[in-house]
């Protein structure tokens, strides 16, 4: 018998892999940025020396732990100005566990998302910020 074959004869023969970690983040990134009013991704303590290490920037902004069979996620973002980021965090959550779940077969036991920043529109840029002093 084969090394490709199961003994049993029913089903695939197993076969094991692994997904790198910069894979899921870079699924975790696409899907973050595909929701109303998340603004951009990045930020966090190390993810910019990450860059400089060769990390690919499609996963700029997220962090992931991968294991065997679950991942743990890490989203950095900055938020349009006006937006409930309750529910854009909310949104967040959902759409990567989804995507990442989907396009892996991992189990997505958390999804942390971080709001770094908050985005304003050019035309609020010069109202309600301090004032000069007269």
């Amino acid at each position: 018998m084969g090394t490709d074959e199961r003994r049993d004869g029913e089903g695939p023969p197993s076969a094991e892999y692994r997904l790198a970690d910069d894979v899921v983040a870079a699924i975790a990134a696409i899907a973050a940025g595909e929701v109303a009013g998340v603004a951009g991704l990045g930020g966090g303590i190390g993810l910019g020396l990450g860059e400089v290490l060769g990390k690919r920037p499609a996963a700029r902004g997220v962090r992931a732990l991968v294991g065997t069979r679950e991942a743990v996620l890490d989203v950095y973002l900055h938020v349009a100005y006006g937006v409930q980021i309750p529910v854009v965090a909310q949104r967040v959550q959902e759409n990567v566990k989804r995507a990442v779940e989907s396009m892996t077969g991992l189990r997505v036991t958390e999804v942390n998302v971080h709001v770094q920043g908050l985005e304003t529109p050019p035309s609020a840029a010069g109202r309600g910020g301090p004032r000069p002093p007269e």
